[in-house]
């Protein structure tokens, strides 16, 4: 019976030492998947600044592109209106010239011309 005794606490001594390592290990997991878990953390808060910043960067450059093109096309509507503007005038000036320098002729082609008009208005 002094074997059954002892064989009985050799046996509590590996499961108390089996429960004292596993213990351990589990402790150890633990501490692992806790640092994992600030290191995930960590890296997805980097990453959602730098996506942040990126976002901020890619808006700020389509707003100078936009302002770009805007004062782009601002400048190109200027000149364009400043050239129907002295086509105008240049056409003006032509007709002045044309009703002084030959009045009765004019006077018969706006008759012609109001003729006409009146002509393809009835059809």
């Amino acid at each position: 019976m002094s074997t059954t005794s002892a064989e009985a606490g050799i046996s509590d001594w590996t499961d108390k030492a089996s429960r004292e390592r596993l213990e351990k290990d589990v402790a150890a997991v633990k501490s692992d998947i806790a640092a994992l878990t600030d290191q995930i953390t960590d890296a997805l808060n980097t990453f959602a600044n730098s996506t942040s910043k990126q976002a901020r960067r890619g808006y700020r450059q389509a707003r100078e592109n936009m302002d770009s093109a805007i004062d782009d096309m601002s400048e190109r509507s200027s000149a364009m209106m400043g050239a129907a503007q002295d086509a105008y005038g240049s056409i003006e000036e032509t007709l002045e010239e044309a009703i002084t320098q030959r009045p009765l002729a004019t006077v018969g082609l706006a008759l012609g011309i109001g003729f006409l008009i009146g002509v393809a208005w009835r059809r």
